[in-house]
């Protein structure tokens, strides 16, 4: 199993898994041409696609989503409550309850609620034959459900959107900033060092920070937050951050052997 993040900033967001035959997006929050010519980097058309797996309806996760459905007719998988706002994917649209769980191809896909200020957000958690991916980003706080099924995922995307101090004292308008630090609003570095430490307590070898703001947060300064936790905890995992708008390297996911490129 192979990942890749496309994009990953409040600009685009667009993440690739594939194994064997299957090859899934997890959002299309940037062009379509975007989504396209990282495709051809490693070999593949967008007619390749099995799935477009959306989070919800914020356009730097669906942008690309209009062209895709029309020019490739790619099936997109989206919770009831952010299907209504993807009139443009028409008759590909797969619609499924937060909280249910799923198939394509060779992944078994378990949705989960998250806290975001957007109709009806998920994130996923997505089994293949040799390990698991888990995604949690575009939430204001870690649910219940986001825990429990992301618990042992080997490879986590995971959100540091923001250092809080920076955030309080930058420019932004002071309702945005509470939005931001809401329980509805997005995890800051501290947020997810203390996630990612849980999660490598309970098997998790390789974190990708995502969603970085450009404002209000630096990867060095989500990096060395969350590496502090793990360090201190001595808990050494392959930790990165993904760029925010080029293909990241590929992280190999591997249950038995937990190697990575």
């Amino acid at each position: 199993m192979e990942f890749y993040t496309l994009a990953s900033s409040s600009s685009g967001n667009a993440a690739l898994l594939r194994s064997g035959k299957t090859a899934v997006l997890l959002d299309a929050g940037i062009s379509a041409r975007r989504i396209a010519q990282s495709l051809a980097l490693l070999g593949m058309t967008p007619d390749e696609l099995d799935a477009v797996l959306v989070t919800h309806e914020h356009s730097d996760h669906i942008s690309g989503i209009a062209t895709l459905t029309k020019k490739y007719a790619v099936p997109v998988y989206a919770s009831r409550g952010t299907a209504h706002f993807l009139p443009q994917a028409a008759g590909m649209l797969r619609i499924f309850e937060a909280g249910d769980a799923f198939t394509v191809g060779a992944f078994e896909i378990r949705s989960f609620r998250t806290s975001h200020d957007a109709a009806d957000s998920v994130d996923y958690r997505i089994d293949g034959p040799d390990g698991a991916l888990g995604a949690l980003t575009d939430t204001g706080r870690v649910t219940r459900d986001a825990a429990e099924a992301l618990e042992g995922v080997d490879t986590l995307l995971l959100e540091a959107n923001h250092d809080i101090e920076t955030l309080q004292c930058g420019p932004y308008p002071y309702h945005l900033k509470q939005r931001i630090l809401g329980d509805h609003g997005h995890l800051s570095n501290e947020a997810a060092a203390d996630f990612a430490l849980w999660c490598a307590q309970h098997g998790t070898s390789d974190i990708l920070l995502a969603h970085l703001s450009a404002e209000n947060n630096t990867p060095a300064m989500a990096e060395y937050a969350v590496a502090r936790r793990l360090q201190a905890a001595g808990c050494p995992i392959r930790l990165g951050v993904a760029p925010k708008d080029r293909m990241s390297e590929v992280h190999t996911i591997c249950r038995i052997s937990r190697s990575f490129a």
